[in-house]
């Protein structure tokens, strides 16, 4: 699915935000970003018949999933609601033996979409895809890339993993990235790379509310408004270790499916507890009285920095507003190109990405398509070139990682 297909949007229910605001702007940081209201806006769609579309549970070790039976995965996984099954594949460049085809034949035998998941480092990009298009070649019905701290700066490594696996796999073969739900947490992280032109196709953010130590309204709200500038449909992983109670279980459900987003997964079968799976496979969900979906975006400003600026610029650069290297950071000459788009747009020339300019920017122009290269030398895209040195970003320390606390795997 290219973006022509995401831009394709379905309207959805309309609600205001202003309950939203006030839990959303503590810990957003004016040096990278801020949160202004928008109004409701649609929400991408989900592929019809996408694995991603519908609910599944991780699966970790095998073995300790119903003793590595197929049949008792497959009964238990429908049971409890679950069509489709996410099982490590890899890790690094090693490629795990319990991920075989007869594995993979006998859950589809019995119903289930099998979705492979691996574990990515970015020391060699290049055997870590080699590992992803093996699991592929196995029979996966979707791949997850799971990139966390170790791919934070490196847009290179990114870069050259992306490509050799497209061209392993195909353009069309289904892709999702599993990451840091909080975007402007990490300003080195190459979202732009994995959720960007020819890559993942679909977004699995690691909303683990617990291990962020939040709620689950505030953990759903904060990552739909950092991650929604990618235009990948949103199809959260939730949390079944540190084990949460039902009613939160439940309300994240309620929450997601109330914001519009896919298929909901969780971590992970070892780990849930009975009512975990009660609560995960639960029938009817009732309805949310009162909530109202974030439907804001990220303000980005002068000082601003990281990967939501990347984002940002590739828009313009695409449009001929910027000519120079994506940088990560938020300066004169990019506060000049946001000014020049935003009167082409009919928008008042503030220079500051506010809510209209994200809207504006997003539906008119796509994001140059870049390779990015770890030589200084690089030089700047073009009409001949589309590769680029390292953003500037990428060197930024991330402000904290919300998943460090008791997430194995």
């Amino acid at each position: 699915m290219g973006f022509g297909v995401l831009k394709a949007v379905t309207s959805r229910r309309s609600a205001t935000l202003a309950a939203l605001i006030a839990v959303l702007c503590a810990g957003a940081g004016a040096a990278q970003s801020s949160v202004v209201p928008q109004a409701p806006a649609p929400v991408a769609p989900q592929a019809d018949g996408s694995a991603f579309a519908a609910d599944g549970m991780w699966i970790w070790y095998v073995a300790r999933a119903a003793g590595g039976d197929p049949t008792r995965i497959a009964a238990r996984a429908r049971a409890h609601g679950m069509r489709t099954v996410y099982i490590k594949a890899g890790d690094g460049t090693k490629t795990w033996s319990q991920f075989t085809p007869s594995l993979v034949a006998a859950l589809k035998r019995r119903g289930l979409d099998v979705c492979a998941w691996h574990f990515v480092y970015g020391a060699d990009p290049m055997g870590e895809a080699e590992v992803s298009a093996e699991a592929v070649r196995r029979g996966a019905d979707c791949l997850v890339i799971d990139a966390e701290s170790h791919y934070e700066g490196r847009y290179a490594q990114a870069s050259a993993y992306i490509a050799k696996l497209r061209r392993s796999v195909g353009a069309d073969y289904p892709l999702g990235l599993a990451s840091f739900p909080y975007v402007h947490y990490h300003p080195g992280f190459p979202y732009s790379v994995f959720l960007g032109p020819g890559a993942a196709e679909f977004n699995l953010p690691q909303i683990y509310w617990r291990a962020i130590g939040t709620s689950v309204d505030k953990a759903i709200a904060t990552t739909y408004i950092y991650n929604r500038v990618y235009e990948r449909p949103i199809d959260p992983l939730g949390q079944l270790y540190m084990d949460p109670r039902g009613r939160e279980i439940l309300r994240f459900r309620k929450l997601a499916r109330a914001s519009g987003f896919g298929g909901v997964s969780w971590w992970s079968w070892q780990h849930a507890s009975a009512r975990g799976w009660r609560a995960a496979g639960r029938r009817r969900l009732g309805t949310t009285p009162g909530y109202a979906p974030a439907r804001t975006y990220p303000e980005l400003a002068r000082g601003a920095a990281g990967d939501l600026v990347v984002w940002a610029q590739l828009h313009l650069i695409s449009g001929g507003y910027l000519e120079s290297q994506a940088t990560g950071r938020y300066a004169s000459l990019t506060e000049r190109a946001v000014g020049k788009f935003q009167l082409a747009a009919g928008l008042p020339p503030s220079g500051v990405t506010d809510a209209a300019t994200w809207q504006q920017l997003l539906a008119r122009l796509d994001p140059a398509a870049v390779t990015w290269s770890a030589r200084r030398s690089a030089g700047r895209a073009g009409a001949d070139s589309t590769t680029m040195a390292v953003p500037q970003s990428a060197h930024l320390s991330a402000r904290a990682n919300e998943l460090r606390r008791g997430r194995d795997g």
